[in-house]
C-alpha cells in the first residue's frame, strides 16, 4: 500500500509539472516541461549524493578511522541483505543522520558527530537500520526524484509568472492566474513532496526495526533526536532546507505538529507505531533509564543488550 501511494503521488507531482508546462506554452510546453523533469533527474540521479555530503561537509571513515561505528553499520547492512554502503560522520553538534544514493549498490549512510555523542549503541544500532531500510527500500532515489521535481516546479511557476502573464492574446494565462500560478504550484508540489516523505519515514520506521532486531531501540533514538533538534541548530539545514527530508528526524528550527506543512511524522506518532510493533514481535522495551540516559554516546559503555552483529 506504501508503494502504491508513493507512485501515486509521484505521478501526481509529474501531472503537475507538464500542467504547469501546458499553461505557460500550450502542448509544446507540456512536452518541453517533461524533458526538463527527464534531464533533472537524469542529472540528480548520477549526483545527488555528492552534492548532498558535500553540502554537510560529511567526510567519509573507514575502519582505520572509525572502527566501531563502521563494523555497526556492516553488520547491520548483513542483516537487511545489503551491499556495504559507505560510511560520513558530519561534524555537527546536532543529533541525526540520513542515508543517499541512487541505489543499494552506490548508497552512502552519514551520521552527526551529535548523534555518536548522544546516543547508547543500541539506539545508535535503530537509526542506522533506519536509514539502511531506506536504502533497502529504494528511498534515496524517490526523494531525490521528488526534491528535484518540486523545485523544477518552483522554478517553472515563476518562469511562467514573468513570461505568461504579459500576453495579451488567449495562449496563455493572464496576470491573475500567473500569481496563483506561481504560488499555488510550488505550494502542491511541497505538499506532495512531504506526503510521500512521510509515507517513506513510517515504512523505514518499521523495517529498520525490524532489521534491529529491536524496536524500542529506534523508539528510544527518536526520543533523543526529536529533543535534542529543537534546541541544538543545524545551520547547514538551515541554509538548505529542500534537504531536510533526508533526515531521520526534521533538522529545521521550528518544527510542528503532524500536520500537511511538516516534512516527518510527529515523533510521537513514529514512537507509538514501533511500541506497537515492539508488542507484535515481543521485543523487550528498554528500561526508563537506559531510554532517557543523556550525553553518553556509545563508545563510552558497552551495551547491555547487544545484537547478533555485534
Amino acid at each position: 500500500m506504501n508503494y502504491l501511494r508513493t507512485a501515486i503521488l509521484l505521478a501526481g507531482l509529474t501531472a503537475l509539472f507538464m500542467g504547469l508546462g501546458y499553461l505557460i506554452g500550450g502542448a509544446g510546453g507540456a512536452i518541453i516541461a517533461l524533458l526538463v523533469a527527464a534531464a533533472t533527474n537524469l542529472f540528480a540521479y548520477w549526483n545527488s549524493d555528492r552534492m548532498v555530503l558535500s553540502a554537510y561537509g560529511a567526510q567519509e571513515v573507514d575502519r582505520n578511522s572509525a572502527p566501531e561505528l563502521v563494523d555497526l553499520v556492516a553488520g547491520l547492512a548483513g542483516r537487511a541483505g545489503l551491499p556495504m554502503p559507505r560510511v560520513f560522520i558530519m561534524d555537527n553538534p546536532q543529533p541525526n543522520a540520513f542515508a543517499t544514493g541512487r541505489n543499494p549498490q552506490n548508497a552512502a549512510v552519514a551520521v552527526t558527530t551529535g548523534l555518536m555523542q548522544s546516543l547508547s549503541r543500541d539506539e545508535l544500532a535503530g537509526v542506522i537500520a533506519h536509514e539502511l531500510a531506506h536504502v533497502k527500500n529504494h528511498d534515496t532515489l524517490t526523494m531525490t526524484i521528488t526534491a528535484t521535481i518540486a523545485g523544477a516546479i518552483s522554478m517553472l511557476a515563476q518562469f511562467g509568472f514573468f513570461f505568461g502573464g504579459h500576453r495579451d492574446n488567449n495562449n496563455g494565462p493572464g496576470v491573475i492566474a500567473s500569481i496563483l500560478m506561481m504560488i499555488l504550484g510550488p505550494l502542491a508540489a511541497m505538499l506532495v513532496q512531504m506526503a510521500i516523505s512521510r509515507t517513506r519515514e513510517y515504512a523505514a520506521d518499521n523495517l529498520g526495526a525490524r532489521i534491529a532486531g529491536q524496536p524500542m531501540w529506534l523508539a528510544a533514538a527518536l526520543a533523543k533526536i526529536e529533543n535534542a533538534a529543537h534546541q541544538i541548530p543545524n545551520m547547514e539545514a538551515e541554509h538548505n532546507p529542500a534537504t531536510a527530508h533526508m533526515f531521520i528526524v526534521n533538522p529545521l528550527s521550528g518544527q510542528g505538529m503532524d500536520n500537511l506543512f511538516a516534512t516527518h511524522p510527529s515523533t510521537e506518532n513514529r514512537i507509538a507505531a514501533l511500541q506497537r510493533l515492539a508488542a507484535e514481535l515481543g521485543s523487550r522495551s528498554p528500561t526508563s533509564a537506559a531510554a532517557s540516559e543523556p550525553g553518553r554516546g556509545p563508545w563510552s559503555r558497552p551495551s547491555s543488550s547487544r545484537g547478533p552483529w555485534g
